[in-house]
């Protein structure tokens, strides 16, 4: 059976934690209705066994049952990709970066001090391009199917959601109703509902890095 290694929660070892790279991995296997093993790792108390197979220390690390460990959830969902073909989850070339700099964006906005320094423009420009290519091409990136890229943007559109709000009282502005419309689509799913961290988890996540 397949095993994935992801991040447990801060203080909470025995409870799936809020990196979206590990939830990626574990909605592509959920999508496509392969059995697997989920091993919970402690980041702040990384054990031996997992040291060996992975010297680096970063998660996902997923092993397709032939005892291989493999890292970077691009890679990662790549293999289960060829491996697991059914339903295919690929994403055309031209619409694989859609979507590509939120997530930065979104991280310099929330650990922005400064009001005034561009990085709330910057994160709304970027959702603002998701609007548009949802409005000519929804309701998800590729039209009617779920594909990888949506798998890859879910979670750190969760991240955005919660941390903002918490953080900085911040929502997606109510005009941008096709991305509204999508995230609602894509936290609905059950594979999403399935693999989410708690709202608690997620902002203790965050709190270090926002107010370090």
């Amino acid at each position: 059976m397949a095993e994935v290694c992801v991040k447990a929660a801060v203080g909470h070892p025995d409870t799936l934690g809020d990196c979206p790279f590990s939830q990626r991995v574990l909605l592509t296997l959920e999508e496509k209705k392969v059995p697997y093993q989920m091993k919970l790792i402690d980041v702040s108390n990384k054990a031996d066994w997992f040291l060996k197979i992975n010297p680096e220390g970063k998660v996902p690390v997923y092993n397709g049952g032939d005892g291989k460990w493999i890292a970077d959830s691009d890679v990662i969902t790549q293999v289960i990709e060829e491996k697991y073909p059914t339903p295919s989850l690929v994403t055309p070339p031209e619409y694989a970066s859609v979507g590509s700099k939120i997530f930065s964006t979104f991280v310099t906005f929330l650990k922005s001090k400064d009001a005034s320094d561009g990085s709330e423009k910057a994160l709304v420009d970027e959702l603002q391009a998701l609007e548009e290519h949802l409005k000519a091409h929804g309701p998800y990136i590729n039209g009617a199917n779920i594909s990888a890229v949506d798998l890859s943007l879910a979670p750190k559109l969760y991240h955005l959601q919660v941390a903002l709000e918490h953080f900085k009282g911040w929502k997606v502005p109510e005009t941008l109703t096709s991305v509204h419309a999508y995230t609602e689509a894509l936290f609905s799913r059950e594979s999403f509902v399935k693999t989410k961290a708690t709202k608690e988890n997620l902002i203790a996540g965050w709190a270090p890095k926002v107010n370090p």
